[in-house]
């Protein structure tokens, strides 16, 4: 069994984001957030600072529902909201370079017989995350509880994508690949190979093209595949994304401006999309 110690300031992060949404119109003080998580106000605002860029107050205005709405509201089609970001410029902080690719029909069928894969659990800016990887690129990331970093469910929900196939723990081979997530490296893309229907495939190739800082609804995914009533189903393709960050399921909210369920736990989504936009800010800023 593959196992990682829990981050304690990850752990912090996620039960200070809690606390900021639950109590967020009655605009609570450092101090009551700082004590919410056992620290002093000073030790709290400098870890929280150190990590998304921003004091928790401006953070937490990222999740609130008029806001997520207009963010919406100013979301342009999908195609061209990946062209207008540059996702290929080198310059641009924080993107992921990925690319994608599904299995054939016949590894479909076959479950990945023939297959190796190797795992390994390691730490992000989101907790604990476990990372699986083929030769052909990788297959599966699964972020894990950041208080109980078991990787038990990852694994068991890696081996029924992948039935046929053989895994294998090897961290050493899934460390520079979790990596290059959060520092691309100019032309070198990560390449993921991904096991899915053909619909749910095209709607993880759409994910790919909401740029970092920008939410899209499920009406907007499901209009970038050419499908605009398929609405349950882009939810359900959403859901089952495998690859957590890399395809960026996260990113995908209700059109009331509401974030809605996410695979990896609700408190996570909103970990993510206030991180990204955060960093969206701070890059803009450098570049006015």
């Amino acid at each position: 069994m593959v196992t990682t110690p829990a981050n304690p300031d990850y752990q912090r992060i996620a039960q200070a984001i809690q606390f900021l949404e639950v109590n967020f119109r009655r605009q609570p003080s450092l101090e009551e957030i700082a004590a919410a998580v056992h620290l002093s106000p000073f030790h709290f605002q400098r870890l929280f600072s150190e990590w998304a860029g921003i004091s928790p107050k401006r953070f937490v205005q990222y999740l609130t529902a008029d806001f997520l709405k207009a963010r919406l509201a100013e979301a342009a089609p999908l195609a061209e909201a990946a062209e207008e970001a540059g996702l290929s410029a080198p310059s641009r902080l924080h993107d992921l370079f990925v690319t994608l690719e599904a299995v054939t029909p016949l590894e479909f069928r076959t479950g990945g017989a023939g297959v190796q894969i190797s795992y390994g659990v390691h730490d992000t800016p989101f907790g604990p995350a476990l990372l699986a990887a083929t030769e052909r690129g990788i297959c599966g990331l699964h972020l894990l509880h950041p208080e109980h970093p078991d990787p038990t469910q990852a694994l068991a929900a890696l081996h029924k994508a992948w039935p046929q196939a053989q895994l294998q723990a090897d961290a050493a081979r899934t460390a520079p690949l979790l990596a290059r997530a959060f520092a691309p490296v100019a032309g070198q893309p990560l390449h993921l190979l991904v096991r899915g229907t053909n619909f749910q495939v095209k709607v993880w190739e759409a994910l790919l093209r909401v740029p970092v800082g920008q939410v899209v609804s499920y009406q907007h995914v499901a209009q970038a595949i050419g499908q605009p009533r398929a609405l349950q189903a882009v939810g359900s393709a959403v859901g089952a994304n495998p690859v957590a960050l890399l395809i960026p399921c996260h990113r995908v909210i209700r059109k009331e401006g509401i974030l809605g369920e996410y695979r990896w736990g609700s408190t996570t989504k909103k970990a993510l999309i206030g991180w990204e936009m955060a960093q969206a800010e701070q890059h803009a800023a450098q570049l006015a």
